[in-house]
């Protein structure tokens, strides 16, 4: 049996832990083939999310291992087995009184409160694990999230790509039309087809990064790496967030992770005391019968016996010290990581409203610039006054700044899930932001 008391015993069920998992990783049960995106002709975040959770193995793993915590709380709290014993005189066999015998039933008392310290530590323990289920929810839905705005990106990507392909191919058009009036070299037609060609080679890398990110969704929602992943809707519109005030009050409440600490803080206290009351002795009743005397009212006995509980060799002020070490150790531990989350948390909101200020300068400022830019070198090449090349240019800064917003645009969503996961819970939930328009 392994000691979860102890330092060393804690490692040891951790290190099992671990492997247990990692074997029910390697034989995890095959996929459902049932397709979670059979009614959907759009993938949108909170569809993704929704199914990543249903299905995702690592989710379940935890899932099992917490409805375990959960059934070792009852005996935790219930007291040791009793013990009967048995002795007889075999030689008494034939004798004028028969067979003699000795009969005894006892049952240990532990020193009162030390099973309810006892259950309480199982309970607690219970509860990290639950409290791990819901940050690995955190995590796997921010991943699907940012996942989903990936592939909202490509797609767009993609479209950005054929679009100016096609405009490549009209400008080429124009050229070669110039070209025959002998107004304009055969150079132009070259530039624009040389333009055309390396759009179509970007094609190829956005297509490969499509299957990408395909299978990286198919790996969450432990499907074949080429499962049929809908096409997205549009990415969203930025929209304000709460204050900062706001969303570290509410990651102090709400976020899983810190509540895992406080329980872990909760058993090692209730482990503490526990170490405090084996100072005292445990009991144990006993009840028996003995036919060897041979006075009849001799023969049924009750009793009660003590454990002495001597301090040998420091074994019970060591445990003590060392319950009391693994909670100033938890405690330590619950500073630590709301430093840490109200860090990311800052970091994060801030990368938030980079973004938002990004995709309001791109959508403002830039891309109208490019297509004006655009706009004007055509004119100027249409009235003789302009060269080819300048059209090529102002193409190509009008494919970095629109493929640039598409970027910036799956960055927020991205971004925005992120946040969440430090917050611990959806941003709709404060009433600031609605994340389920969130495509």
């Amino acid at each position: 049996m392994i000691s979860t008391s102890s330092p060393s015993g804690r490692q040891c069920l951790i290190g099992l832990m671990m492997s247990l998992l990692a074997a029910s990783a390697s034989a995890a049960p095959p996929a459902d083939d049932a397709d979670p995106f059979a009614d959907s002709r759009q993938l949108t975040p909170a569809g993704l999310v929704e199914a990543v959770l249903a299905r995702n193995p690592g989710i379940k793993a935890l899932e099992a291992a917490a409805q375990a915590a959960e059934f070792r709380i009852a005996p935790a709290g219930a007291l040791d087995d009793p013990s009967v014993s048995y002795s007889t005189a075999p030689e008494t066999t034939g004798g004028p009184r028969g067979l003699q015998q000795r009969f005894e039933f006892s049952q240990p008392l532990p020193w009162p409160g030390k099973l309810t310290l006892r259950e309480k530590a199982a309970r607690q323990r219970a509860a990290a694990a639950s409290e791990d289920i819901d940050e690995l929810r955190l995590r796997v839905a921010a991943a699907a999230k940012s996942l989903s705005a990936e592939w909202a990106y490509v797609h767009r990507a993609l479209a950005i790509n054929t679009e100016h392909q096609a405009l490549l191919q009209e400008l080429r058009r124009v050229a070669e039309a110039r070209y025959a009036a002998g107004r304009a070299g055969q150079q132009d037609a070259l530039q624009a087809e040389v333009a055309r060609a390396r759009l179509a080679a970007e094609a190829i890398t956005l297509e490969r990064r499509r299957r990408e990110v395909q299978a990286r969704i198919n790996a969450l929602l432990n499907r074949p790496a080429q499962g049929h992943v809908p096409p997205p809707v549009d990415l969203p519109e930025p929209r304000p967030v709460p204050p900062l005030a706001s969303l570290q009050q509410s990651a102090a409440h709400e976020h899983p992770g810190l509540a895992r600490v406080r329980a872990r803080i909760a058993e090692a206290q209730a482990q503490k005391d526990l170490a405090e009351k084996d100072f005292y002795p445990d009991f144990r009743v006993m009840a028996g019968y003995n036919d060897l005397w041979d006075n009849p009212d001799k023969r049924w006995t009750v009793g009660v016996g003590i454990n002495l509980p001597f301090d040998y060799g420091n074994k019970r002020s060591g445990t003590l010290d060392a319950a009391r070490a693994e909670l100033l150790r938890r405690r330590w531990q619950l500073t630590d990581r709301e430093a840490q989350l109200l860090g990311e948390l800052d970091t994060a909101r801030a990368a938030v409203e980079e973004t938002d200020a990004l995709i309001e300068v791109y959508r403002n400022r830039l891309l109208p610039l490019a297509r004006d830019n655009l706009a004007a070198a055509r004119a100027d090449y249409r009235a003789g006054g302009g060269s080819f090349l300048n059209i090529i240019d102002a193409e190509r800064e009008q494919l970095r700044t629109e493929d640039g917003l598409a970027r910036a645009r799956a960055d927020y969503l991205r971004r925005l899930a992120e946040l969440e996961r430090w917050v611990g819970t959806p941003l709709d939930a404060m009433g600031s932001i609605n994340t389920e328009t969130l495509p």
